[in-house]
Protein backbone atom coordinates (compact mmCIF):
# COMPACT_ATOMS: atom_id res chain seq x y z
CA UNK A 1 0.00 0.00 0.00
CA UNK A 2 2.77 2.44 0.95
CA UNK A 3 4.71 1.60 -2.21
CA UNK A 4 1.61 2.30 -4.38
CA UNK A 5 1.10 5.62 -2.61
CA UNK A 6 4.73 6.62 -3.19
CA UNK A 7 4.49 5.72 -6.90
CA UNK A 8 1.27 7.74 -7.24
CA UNK A 9 2.85 10.76 -5.51
CA UNK A 10 5.93 10.47 -7.72
CA UNK A 11 3.79 10.39 -10.88
CA UNK A 12 1.75 13.36 -9.69
CA UNK A 13 4.95 15.27 -8.94
CA UNK A 14 6.41 14.29 -12.32
CA UNK A 15 3.28 15.42 -14.20
CA UNK A 16 3.62 18.83 -12.53
CA UNK A 17 7.08 19.30 -14.03
CA UNK A 18 6.29 17.84 -17.46
CA UNK A 19 3.18 19.95 -17.97
CA UNK A 20 0.96 16.91 -18.47
CA UNK A 21 -1.88 18.55 -16.56
CA UNK A 22 -1.32 22.02 -17.96
CA UNK A 23 -4.56 23.42 -19.43
CA UNK A 24 -4.40 24.08 -23.15
CA UNK A 25 -5.26 27.75 -22.69
CA UNK A 26 -2.05 28.40 -20.71
CA UNK A 27 0.20 27.91 -23.73
CA UNK A 28 1.30 31.01 -25.53
CA UNK A 29 4.81 30.50 -26.76
CA UNK A 30 5.69 26.91 -25.92
CA UNK A 31 7.30 24.80 -28.57
CA UNK A 32 5.07 23.32 -31.26
CA UNK A 33 5.87 19.76 -30.27
CA UNK A 34 5.04 20.47 -26.61
CA UNK A 35 1.66 21.98 -27.50
CA UNK A 36 0.85 19.11 -29.86
CA UNK A 37 1.88 16.44 -27.39
CA UNK A 38 0.09 17.85 -24.35
CA UNK A 39 -3.02 18.85 -26.30
CA UNK A 40 -3.41 15.56 -28.14
CA UNK A 41 -2.96 13.30 -25.13
CA UNK A 42 -6.71 13.37 -24.34
CA UNK A 43 -7.98 13.53 -27.92
CA UNK A 44 -10.21 10.73 -29.16
CA UNK A 45 -7.33 9.33 -31.24
CA UNK A 46 -4.20 10.65 -29.49
CA UNK A 47 -1.62 8.77 -31.58
CA UNK A 48 -3.18 9.98 -34.83
CA UNK A 49 -3.48 13.49 -33.38
CA UNK A 50 0.21 13.66 -32.44
CA UNK A 51 1.39 12.08 -35.70
CA UNK A 52 -0.69 14.25 -38.03
CA UNK A 53 -0.14 17.52 -36.19
CA UNK A 54 3.57 17.03 -35.57
CA UNK A 55 4.01 17.02 -39.33
CA UNK A 56 1.15 19.41 -40.14
CA UNK A 57 3.18 21.80 -42.24
CA UNK A 58 5.76 24.49 -42.02
CA UNK A 59 3.76 27.02 -39.96
CA UNK A 60 4.68 26.88 -36.30
CA UNK A 61 2.00 25.93 -33.83
CA UNK A 62 2.33 28.36 -30.95
CA UNK A 63 -1.22 28.63 -29.61
CA UNK A 64 -4.26 26.42 -29.13
CA UNK A 65 -5.90 28.36 -31.98
CA UNK A 66 -2.96 27.50 -34.28
CA UNK A 67 -3.35 23.87 -33.24
CA UNK A 68 -7.09 23.82 -33.94
CA UNK A 69 -6.49 25.40 -37.37
CA UNK A 70 -3.80 22.83 -38.17
CA UNK A 71 -6.16 20.01 -37.13
CA UNK A 72 -8.93 21.32 -39.38
CA UNK A 73 -6.45 21.69 -42.27
CA UNK A 74 -5.42 18.05 -41.80
CA UNK A 75 -9.06 16.99 -41.76
CA UNK A 76 -9.87 19.06 -44.85
CA UNK A 77 -6.87 17.65 -46.70
CA UNK A 78 -7.80 14.07 -45.80
CA UNK A 79 -11.42 14.67 -46.85
CA UNK A 80 -10.23 16.08 -50.18
CA UNK A 81 -7.95 13.08 -50.79
CA UNK A 82 -10.70 10.64 -49.80
CA UNK A 83 -13.15 12.34 -52.13
CA UNK A 84 -10.67 12.04 -54.99
CA UNK A 85 -10.11 8.39 -54.17
CA UNK A 86 -13.84 7.71 -54.04
CA UNK A 87 -14.33 9.42 -57.40
CA UNK A 88 -11.82 7.01 -58.97
CA UNK A 89 -13.35 3.82 -57.54
CA UNK A 90 -14.73 1.36 -60.03
CA UNK A 91 -18.02 -0.18 -58.93
CA UNK A 92 -20.24 -2.68 -60.66
CA UNK A 93 -23.57 -2.98 -58.93
CA UNK A 94 -26.30 -0.37 -58.94
CA UNK A 95 -26.34 -0.47 -55.14
CA UNK A 96 -22.60 0.27 -54.95
CA UNK A 97 -22.95 3.11 -57.46
CA UNK A 98 -25.73 4.70 -55.41
CA UNK A 99 -23.87 4.36 -52.12
CA UNK A 100 -20.68 5.69 -53.69
CA UNK A 101 -22.45 8.65 -55.28
CA UNK A 102 -24.07 9.54 -51.95
CA UNK A 103 -20.75 9.16 -50.16
CA UNK A 104 -18.96 11.48 -52.60
CA UNK A 105 -21.69 14.07 -52.07
CA UNK A 106 -21.40 13.73 -48.29
CA UNK A 107 -17.62 14.10 -48.44
CA UNK A 108 -18.16 17.29 -50.45
CA UNK A 109 -20.52 18.53 -47.75
CA UNK A 110 -17.90 17.68 -45.12
CA UNK A 111 -15.30 19.68 -47.03
CA UNK A 112 -17.69 22.66 -47.16
CA UNK A 113 -18.27 22.45 -43.39
CA UNK A 114 -14.54 22.15 -42.69
CA UNK A 115 -13.75 25.07 -45.01
CA UNK A 116 -16.23 27.27 -43.12
CA UNK A 117 -14.66 26.10 -39.88
CA UNK A 118 -11.15 26.98 -41.01
CA UNK A 119 -12.23 30.41 -42.18
CA UNK A 120 -13.99 31.15 -38.88
CA UNK A 121 -11.04 29.88 -36.81
CA UNK A 122 -8.80 32.48 -38.45
CA UNK A 123 -10.99 35.31 -37.12
CA UNK A 124 -11.92 34.40 -33.55
CA UNK A 125 -13.03 37.35 -31.43
CA UNK A 126 -13.59 37.83 -27.71
CA UNK A 127 -16.76 38.08 -25.66
CA UNK A 128 -20.22 37.19 -26.96
CA UNK A 129 -18.92 36.95 -30.52
CA UNK A 130 -16.52 34.21 -29.38
CA UNK A 131 -19.37 32.13 -27.90
CA UNK A 132 -21.31 32.47 -31.15
CA UNK A 133 -18.27 31.51 -33.20
CA UNK A 134 -17.55 28.50 -30.97
CA UNK A 135 -21.13 27.34 -31.41
CA UNK A 136 -20.76 27.60 -35.19
CA UNK A 137 -17.41 25.79 -35.18
CA UNK A 138 -18.75 22.92 -33.10
CA UNK A 139 -21.86 22.66 -35.28
CA UNK A 140 -19.91 22.63 -38.56
CA UNK A 141 -17.33 20.07 -37.46
CA UNK A 142 -20.05 17.88 -35.93
CA UNK A 143 -21.94 18.09 -39.25
CA UNK A 144 -18.77 17.03 -41.09
CA UNK A 145 -18.49 14.01 -38.77
CA UNK A 146 -22.15 13.16 -39.34
CA UNK A 147 -21.63 13.30 -43.12
CA UNK A 148 -18.68 10.94 -42.82
CA UNK A 149 -20.70 8.50 -40.65
CA UNK A 150 -23.63 8.68 -43.09
CA UNK A 151 -21.27 7.85 -45.94
CA UNK A 152 -20.19 4.69 -44.13
CA UNK A 153 -23.80 3.79 -43.32
CA UNK A 154 -24.52 3.60 -47.05
CA UNK A 155 -22.09 0.70 -47.34
CA UNK A 156 -23.36 -1.40 -44.42
CA UNK A 157 -25.31 -3.72 -46.69
CA UNK A 158 -22.51 -3.99 -49.26
CA UNK A 159 -19.73 -6.55 -48.96
CA UNK A 160 -16.39 -6.75 -50.66
CA UNK A 161 -13.39 -4.67 -51.62
CA UNK A 162 -15.28 -1.46 -52.40
CA UNK A 163 -16.80 -1.40 -48.93
CA UNK A 164 -13.44 -2.04 -47.22
CA UNK A 165 -11.71 0.62 -49.36
CA UNK A 166 -14.40 3.20 -48.60
CA UNK A 167 -14.41 2.32 -44.91
CA UNK A 168 -10.62 2.65 -44.65
CA UNK A 169 -10.54 6.08 -46.33
CA UNK A 170 -13.60 7.57 -44.65
CA UNK A 171 -12.69 6.22 -41.20
CA UNK A 172 -9.31 7.93 -41.55
CA UNK A 173 -11.08 11.24 -42.30
CA UNK A 174 -13.53 10.74 -39.43
CA UNK A 175 -10.72 10.15 -36.93
CA UNK A 176 -8.80 13.32 -37.78
CA UNK A 177 -12.11 15.24 -37.85
CA UNK A 178 -12.98 13.92 -34.40
CA UNK A 179 -9.59 15.09 -33.14
CA UNK A 180 -10.17 18.51 -34.73
CA UNK A 181 -13.50 18.79 -32.91
CA UNK A 182 -11.80 17.93 -29.62
CA UNK A 183 -9.12 20.59 -30.14
CA UNK A 184 -11.73 23.20 -31.11
CA UNK A 185 -13.69 22.39 -27.96
CA UNK A 186 -10.52 23.02 -25.94
CA UNK A 187 -10.46 26.65 -27.13
CA UNK A 188 -13.46 27.29 -24.90
CA UNK A 189 -11.67 26.25 -21.68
Amino acid sequence: MMKTLLVALFLLHLSHFTGANKPISTYSSSSSSEIVRTSCVHATYPTICIRTLSSAGSKAINTPQDLAQAAVKVSLSRAHKASGFLSQLKVESKREKGALSDCIEQMGDSMDELSKTLSELKHLRKGNAFKWQMSNLETWVSAALTNEDTCLDGFKEIDGKVRSDVKRKVTNVARVTSNALYLINQLDH
